[in-house]
């Protein structure tokens, strides 16, 4: 469950959006309209993302708050504010926000906008922590949990997007992680690119044409780029 954070002067409306988030599945450590009680909240909770208006009560506005804030922490802002001239933009440009909404908005696109940035935090996450490899098997997440998935079982993967779906005997697992990622991390001998959106299990293999395979009784596209590698690490008569 993603934490959030509200820093907003208007309580009123700043407790109804805690309400509706918490319903939408996210968890609002708290709300603070004041600079320097929301920085203490923050180093005591940790909250992954800040929604933050820039007038707030007390010496420090909401941009200030956040710049003090990311002085000893990486935090990613959405600012909801009603102040949207051009001189409080170009300040709030300087702490690098993932978005910047005006007030009056639609609570549509804060979710739309907070679902881009959890798919981006979490990339960034299976980035810098890839899925765990062992010599016959990989660890993927998936629902909170680590997932054995053995070598043998897998047919071919393909990408989507900044994500890979595994194609086994028994289902497809999607995994948050781009497939030139997880290509580097497995066995060269075993798996090979033969598309920039398909990499396949190389014992799997059952037919290989002049511009395709047969994989599973799946017909895959192979790319030039690739053909040649692949009849290397084939044995061919």
């Amino acid at each position: 469950m993603t934490k959030l954070m509200i820093i907003e002067d208007d309580m009123v409306l700043a407790s109804d959006l805690a309400q509706r988030l918490q319903k939408s599945g996210y968890e609002v450590t708290g709300i603070k309209n004041n600079g320097a009680e929301a920085i203490l909240h923050f180093q005591k909770f940790l909250p992954e993302i800040l929604l933050v208006d820039i007038g707030l009560r007390g010496e420090m506005n909401g941009i200030e708050t956040v710049e003090k804030i990311q002085e000893n922490h990486e935090v990613k802002t959405i600012f909801l504010t009603g102040n949207d001239a051009e001189d409080y933009f170009d300040l709030a440009k300087k702490t690098h926000p993932f978005a910047f909404i005006s007030k009056p908005f639609r609570f549509q696109e804060l979710e739309r906008t907070l679902a881009l940035l959890i798919d981006q935090i979490q990339l960034k996450k299976e980035q810098v922590q890839p899925p765990t490899f062992n010599e016959d098997s990989i660890f993927i997440r998936n629902q909170n949990k680590l997932v054995k998935i053995f070598y043998d079982d897998i047919f071919y993967m393909e990408a989507e997007r900044n994500y890979a779906k595994i194609y086994t005997k028994e289902h497809t697992v999607l995994v948050v992680c781009p497939l030139k990622v997880l290509a580097n991390k497995l066995p060269t001998h075993r798996f090979i690119r033969i598309h920039r959106s398909f990499l396949v299990n190389i014992p799997k293999i059952e037919a290989v044409g002049d511009s395709f395979l047969e994989i599973n009784k799946k017909t895959l596209p192979i790319s030039k780029p690739f053909k040649q590698d692949l009849l290397r690490k084939i044995n061919t008569l």
